[in-house]
């Protein structure tokens, strides 16, 4: 249990540096610009006074930024990093805003796109320079990131605290505190997901379902709790969500047997035409299934953020008690649903992984005959 449990750790802190370079791509390649610079240098209360507007208070919320906000106009600067052509430049997400939280050109050179949510290069009228933009490596530590250190923190907490207790009384003796609470939640993902869906060789995989298990499930939790160290949208950032899913990919297909592959490109008991038909669509299936594993949590973890942040903005909508009265228990109410779908997409996300390992590591012992033939150990 306690080679399991640190095994698990150093397999969440290696998710979290793949998902650090993978955002620092994301935020490379996303080049589109969904605003003018004329509406971005536009003061707050300028555009206040055309009224509230819904999609851009919820898009607000739900993506990632550059600082954490806090309360009113408080928030928590987080530090730019910047690879250019001039080199690594380092400074303060305060240095990109102004007391109302408006992006200001820094340093002559950089301006921040609070719709976009990135960083870009600005010419001497003020306009943003596309090519310049394209050429530069955000690398910084954003509110996502931040987020994600205190999730791998959390778990070093919990696990490193679990396994002493455990190195103290035993595996054999009742366990007490923490270990009574995670306990039962390892077993259940060993014996109800990784046994069931992978065999025999379950051992081996147990310790990545269990990192991307309670990586998953700690993310979703903070995502909940409004204020800080909570509220960030880290299972709803499709940066994330695809590092867990090219993670999971990576791992089937290495692990892929001869039988694995056979069945992919020349289906066994089938006639050559047929073979040759449905090889494509075997392959196409090689891709599809990380895909659904990177949009599923994605969109559901996002859509349930958006629905609560709807129910809330009918207040300032209608700006009436009445409304209130009917948003916040809807709301509340939305916000316990969400509790039970943190811990349910972690355990989808958890048992189709299994089932994808399952798939391509079981032995068939003659063609075609489709169904595994595991010989489970003891424990």
């Amino acid at each position: 249990m306690t080679r399991m449990s640190v095994k698990s750790l150093l397999a969440a802190t290696f998710s979290l540096c793949i998902l650090f370079f993978s955002n620092a791509l994301h935020a490379q390649h996303d080049t589109t610009v969904h605003d003018t610079a004329a509406a971005q240098e536009a003061p707050a209360h300028a555009r206040a006074e055309g009224g509230f507007n819904v999609t851009e208070t919820i898009l607000e919320h739900i993506k990632d930024d550059h600082s954490w906000h806090l309360w009113g106009h408080t928030s928590l600067p987080l530090p730019v990093i910047l690879y250019t052509d001039k080199g690594l430049e380092l400074f303060s997400s305060a240095k990109l805003v102004d007391e109302h939280h408006e992006p200001v050109v820094y340093a002559g050179n950089y301006t921040y796109k609070t719709v976009e949510g990135k960083v870009r290069v600005v010419n001497a009228d003020g306009t943003v320079n596309e090519e310049a933009s394209k050429k530069v490596w955000d690398f910084s530590i954003t509110k996502n990131v931040t987020s994600l250190f205190i999730t791998v923190a959390l778990l070093l907490i919990v696990f490193l605290s679990v396994a002493k207790a455990y190195r103290k009384t035993g595996v054999k003796s009742a366990p007490k505190g923490l270990q009574s609470l995670m306990e039962p939640i390892i077993l259940f993902i060993r014996d109800e997901v990784a046994k069931p869906n992978i065999g025999h060789r379950y051992a081996r995989y147990t310790p990545f379902l269990l990192t991307i298990f309670f990586l998953i499930l700690v993310n979703n939790f903070l995502g909940l709790i409004p204020f800080f160290p909570g509220g960030a949208n880290v299972s709803g950032n499709i940066a994330f969500t695809m590092t867990l899913a090219v993670c999971v990919f990576i791992l089937v297909n290495l692990n892929g047997n001869k039988s694995y592959w056979e069945h992919i490109f020349w289906m066994p008991g089938m006639h050559w035409s047929m073979k040759l038909f449905l090889a494509p669509i075997e392959l196409i299936g090689v891709f599809t299934k990380p895909i659904s594993l990177m949009i599923r949590l994605f969109a559901n973890i996002t859509a349930g953020h958006i629905l609560v942040l709807s129910l809330i903005c009918l207040i300032f909508i209608f700006k009436t008690v009445v409304a209130s009265a009917i948003a916040v228990p809807f709301a509340v109410f939305i916000s316990l649903i969400e509790l039970l779908v943190a811990f349910l997409q972690a355990y989808i996300f958890t048992m189709l992984s299994a089932m994808y390992i399952g798939m391509a590591t079981e032995e068939h012992h003659h063609h075609g005959d489709h169904e595994p033939h595991y010989h489970e150990t003891e424990d």
